[in-house]
């Protein structure tokens, strides 16, 4: 415990040191998954059976008037960089957030809202070397979050230089990523009773290697409406590639979550990732999901199946997953 204590202090440079036992407030919340995961017969597999676990630790308080909030994560092991934010609320001015990896703002906070009652149709599939999914953003570790609501419109900004990557105070990130990131959204549910609506933008710093910009322009929207327990979504994204014979790609996607009874919901969607090559012909990436999941108070049952055809823009490569976990809160 002296360590995360240490942890907390460095982080607010000093100023809870302060902090009478009655100013300051520290609280933990944790959880514990296991799983059964079934991949692709192709695929060779061992032990299906795996667990996470995950412990939250948020400290708060007034630091020179203002409400000063840590939080740091840590998953699985508290060996090296443990993902944190400090935030400072601004009261009518906004809320500014350093984040360390949390992912508390900016366009990735939207970058697949197709409703879902557990994980999206892309969980658990194969990764692409160079692929980006048709997700947008660019990472969450070492920016600059402003974050404020205006006429009942949030507004989420973020800033960063260079690549998105965690260091430790008084380092400097490694070269290979030129130019600035920044991006935002923006989301409002009071336009109609039931619906959600969101858009964001941005500019996110690449390698710039050979010719080319050194930013990729992201951009994304989606709508979802939820009526007598079903919420269906809609949502499309375009995930630029700048760089000498970057390949483009352009997501489609929709879905529909039911709420079957008190606990118990399923759901299905589709996504379409069309993958813009400069030099070949255009690949289709087709990707489908279900899932179903019971949640009895802090416990939580979920079953998904999800399958993709014509994986990262190849064609003819496939993949499919089913995981099994027990999800439990505390």
């Amino acid at each position: 415990m002296n360590n995360l204590k240490k942890i907390g202090l460095s982080a607010l440079a000093g100023s809870l040191a302060a902090f009478s036992a009655n100013a300051a407030e520290m609280s933990v919340s944790g959880s514990a998954k296991v799983t059964y995961k079934n991949t692709d017969s192709s695929e060779v597999t061992g032990n299906p059976y795996g667990m996470n676990t995950s412990l939250g630790f948020t400290g708060s308080g007034d630091v020179n008037g203002y409400e000063t909030t840590l939080f740091i994560t840590s998953a699985d092991q508290f060996g090296g960089m443990s993902s944190a934010s400090l935030s400072v609320d601004l009261g009518d001015m906004g809320k500014v957030t350093f984040d360390q990896g949390v992912g508390v703002g900016g366009i990735s906070t939207i970058d697949d809202k197709t409703p879902s009652a557990y994980e999206e149709v892309w969980d658990g599939l194969d990764a692409v070397t160079g692929d980006k999914n048709g997700l947008v953003g660019g990472g969450n570790s070492g920016v600059f979050v402003y974050a404020n609501t205006f006429a009942g419109t949030a507004l989420t900004a973020q800033y960063g230089k260079g690549a998105s990557g965690a260091q430790t105070d008084d380092a400097v990130g490694g070269e290979g990523t030129s130019g600035s990131s920044w991006d935002f959204a923006v989301t409002n549910a009071t336009l109609y009773e039931g619906m959600n609506v969101g858009a964001g933008y941005g500019k996110i710093a690449n390698s710039g290697s050979g010719q080319g910009s050194d930013t990729d322009e992201h951009y994304t929207a989606f709508v979802t409406y939820t009526m007598s327990g079903v919420t269906a979504g809609y949502q499309q994204s375009f995930v630029g590639n700048d760089q000498q014979g970057g390949m483009d790609e352009e997501a489609t996607g929709w879905g529909v979550a039911i709420n079957l009874m008190e606990g118990l919901s399923a759901s299905y969607g589709e996504r379409e990732v069309k993958h813009v090559k400069a030099s070949d012909t255009d690949v289709t990436e087709d990707q489908e999901g279900i899932a179903i999941a019971y949640t009895l108070g802090s416990a939580k049952l979920a079953v998904q199946k999800n399958e993709v055809t014509n994986n990262g823009g190849t064609a003819g490569t496939n993949d499919e997953s089913l995981e099994v976990a027990l999800s439990l809160s505390f």
